[in-house]
């Protein structure tokens, strides 16, 4: 027990570790894309910080600028009193902003995106380390055939409707290409495509259409998707599909006694097709008491075995399967663009009427942290993959034209050089001052549902635990099991 003890507590603290460092370098790097510009532009910098509030450690300069780590790590600044009067969350300049030279609009517009910039730039590094590297990929979400459609589907009210997908005619074996016009190249596209999708019917209902190959031929599907799962998401009952490959056959159990052996793959099961473990376990324990047919490939020939009678729906047939993984290298230039392109996604699912994404479904700084945690216990190259997502959304963020965000500074100099003069200074303090808090008052309400979802994913996680530890016949660890 006690080196089971060091072991967790060792591995949390190099998580711990991981987010400290890649979270901390993410905002780092923004704010450092701000301090190098403005110093190459020759605009005073008086602050640089990461975190807000008091500080931790600070130091100055010999040319004046202070450097600091303050208590509230999640974000940073540097202040810029020639630029942007940001008091109320930097704290107030001690350098009256009439005493220095003005900026040109050129200028401005260079130090405000340069943030951004330097998150690209470091996502594109990170990028580039992933495509040397790899990232592990499996063959369940490299692509987007189709393994299972589900009968049912479970609804938030806890009632049990046919699933979307069964009702369009969704079959194994059909490859989805596009949703909604939108290419999807592997499930997790697939998800957020589905997720994100605002399509409506006549009635005001979710519409989804779904672009397949089936036997060579290409089809629209319409379904009709339902919100679904504790996250009251899209879904429309499918699962991906891939090889169901044995691992291994326990001694004694009804596939032993059938002739199961490790390495087969198992084709159908009572003539119907079987490429997801969830699908398989489900017409398994359908008709347990009666003798069922397996057809299997094994060293190239297909045979077919009789899985002879089980005492219930819960025996297990005694079969671990694996499911493959290899190492991916895709371009650092695909890398970014795939998370431009489903950052862009989400914010327009976030603010189109006909979605079913609302605020509550957005992360904040609680559950980046919780993500980055899960990411950094399941090894470094996962840490790297979410860094570059977050640093592509951090720039995207910052972009977007609004009051606070460097996207609405550089929004407020280019109105001034239309108008031929800045913006009454009056003015822009109370907009900074209104978002500030409207972004402040978004970001708490995003970490009532990030502890949430937190705290669920913890109770699913130690139940997770108890029944692996339960002391159960015949069980061993394996990647999935009937």
């Amino acid at each position: 027990m006690f080196p089971e003890l060091i072991h967790s507590l060792l591995s949390n603290i190099w998580a711990i570790f991981l987010v400290a460092l890649f979270f901390g370098c993410s905002i780092f790097v923004h704010e450092l894309g701000h301090y190098l510009a403005a110093r190459r532009r020759g605009v005073h910098v008086e602050r640089f910080s990461i975190g807000f509030g008091p500080p931790i450690w600070s130091w100055r300069s010999a040319d004046g600028v202070q450097f600091q780590i303050s208590w509230f790590p999640l974000g940073g600044y540097v202040i810029l009193p020639q630029l942007a009067d940001l008091g109320i969350i930097e704290g107030e300049s001690t350098t009256e902003a009439a005493t220095l030279p003005p900026v040109k609009y050129a200028d401005k517009l260079v130090v405000f995106a340069a943030g951004a910039a330097f998150n690209i730039l470091f996502a594109f590094a990170l990028a580039c380390i992933i495509w040397v590297v790899g990232q592990p990929e499996s063959e369940e979400t490299a692509s987007t055939v189709i393994g299972y459609v589900s009968r049912m589907l479970d609804l938030p009210d806890n009632s049990r409707i046919i699933s979307p997908a069964a009702a369009a005619g969704l079959q194994v074996g059909d490859k989805v290409v596009a949703i909604d016009g939108q290419r999807v190249l592997n499930w997790f596209d697939l998800n957020q495509a589905l997720i994100a999708s605002a399509g409506r019917d006549a009635q005001n209902q979710p519409r989804t259409v779904f672009t397949i190959l089936r036997g060579g031929q290409t089809l629209d599907i319409v379904l009709h998707p339902r919100i679904s799962t504790e996250d009251e998401i899209r879904r429309v009952g499918i699962a991906p599909g891939y090889d169901l490959n044995v691992y291994a056959v326990t001694p004694g159990s009804s596939s032993d006694r059938a002739g199961m052996r490790p390495g087969d793959q198992i084709l159908t099961f009572n003539g119907t097709r079987e490429m997801n473990v969830g699908g398989f376990a489900e017409d398994l324990s359908a008709n347990p008491r009666q003798p069922a047919s397996v057809v299997v490939r094994r060293n190239g020939a297909q045979l077919t075995l009789t899985l002879p009678p089980r005492d219930g729906p819960k025996e297990s047939a005694g079969i671990e399967f694996l499911i493959g993984h290899h190492l991916a290298h895709p371009s650092p230039f695909a890398q970014i663009s795939d998370q431009v392109i489903t950052t862009f996604r989400t914010l327009w699912a976030l603010i189109n009427p006909h979605s079913d994404i609302g605020l509550s479904k957005m992360t904040g700084p609680v559950g980046i942290v919780h993500i980055f945690h899960e990411a950094a216990e399941a090894g470094l190259r996962t840490v790297l993959m979410f860094t570059i997502l977050v640093n592509v959304n951090l720039a995207v963020f910052n972009l977007l034209p609004i009051p606070v965000l460097d996207g609405g500074q550089m929004l407020f100099a280019t109105i001034g050089r239309l108008r031929g003069r800045s913006l009454p200074i009056n003015f822009i303090v109370t907009m900074q001052g209104f978002f500030a808090v409207f972004i402040g008052l978004v970001i708490l309400y995003l970490s009532v549902f990030d502890v949430k979802r937190w705290y669920r994913d913890s109770q699913a996680d130690r139940a997770a635990a108890a029944e692996a530890a339960a002391p159960m016949p015949g069980k061993a660890p394996a990647p999935a099991r009937p």
